[in-house]
């Protein structure tokens, strides 16, 4: 078995004493596992940071098998953020989601446009604020919940929308909201479209946040959410 891809660093887990288990996000392929022998040296490492992108073979006597990488650094994004410690968080969460969320070997072609396009906007620092929120979106969506924040799950169409269920994910309006207003998870502006404020990107990931640790994470075996995430939570907190 062979075959030759793109992809975005996940993880490099140390195995035995001189290799590591690299962890791609490849676009024909999906997320992938592989040995690199050697992965630890000075000369491959640094190739091996999370969000980089690489050319990646692959190759294993049988299909089922973990097999081995073979990589050409194409992208190192992780090297021009190093002195940006809000932007290396982003780019440390977004790796460590998917890692943790999307299913092996299953390719997602859109999505994984989509995260490299999200890697190159922290890389070059332009837009990327909005752009992790509604990268988290999709996210749930990929993990089965996908919230629907187009009508008023009450009644009532898209009229003042302003909460969402934290049980369905379903926006409500004000009116539809009524008496179980205190019960429901602020709607941000920027979910349906307004200004990415740093306030509001805050408010987004804690929707998001919501979702993923009450209803994504205990359908993949109750895990905890990656601590990266964590970490770019307390970043941004530090610049608000």
């Amino acid at each position: 078995m062979e075959w030759r891809d793109q992809g975005i660093v996940l993880a490099a887990r140390p195995h035995g004493e001189t290799a590591v288990i690299l962890e791609l996000f490849t676009r024909e392929h999906g997320r992938h596992l592989g040995v690199v022998h050697g992965g630890v040296s000075r000369k491959k490492a640094p190739a091996l940071q999370p969000g980089n992108q690489l050319d990646a073979v692959w190759r294993a006597r049988l299909e089922s098998h973990m097999g081995t990488w073979t990589v050409e650094p194409l992208v190192s994004r992780a090297a021009t953020i190093l002195s940006d410690p809000l932007r290396l968080a982003a780019l440390s969460a977004t790796c460590a989601l998917c890692a943790f969320i999307l299913p092996e070997r299953e390719a997602l072609p859109d999505f994984q446009e989509r995260t490299e396009s999200l890697c190159d906007a922290i890389a070059s620092g332009e837009g990327w604020l909005r752009d992790y929120v509604f990268w988290e979106m999709s996210l749930l969506e990929i993990g089965g919940f996908r919230l629907d924040l187009s009508v008023c799950a009450a009644g009532g169409g898209a009229n003042d929308l302003a909460f969402i269920s934290p049980r369905t994910g379903r926006a409500v309006s004000r009116a539809g909201a009524g008496e179980w207003a205190d019960r429901l998870l602020v709607l941000p502006e920027l979910m349906l479209g307004g200004m990415a404020t740093l306030d509001g990107v805050l408010a987004a990931l804690e929707v998001t946040g919501h979702f993923l640790e009450k209803r994504l994470a205990p359908s993949l075996g109750e895990r905890p959410l990656p601590p990266a995430r964590g970490r770019l939570l307390a970043a941004l907190k530090r610049e608000a």
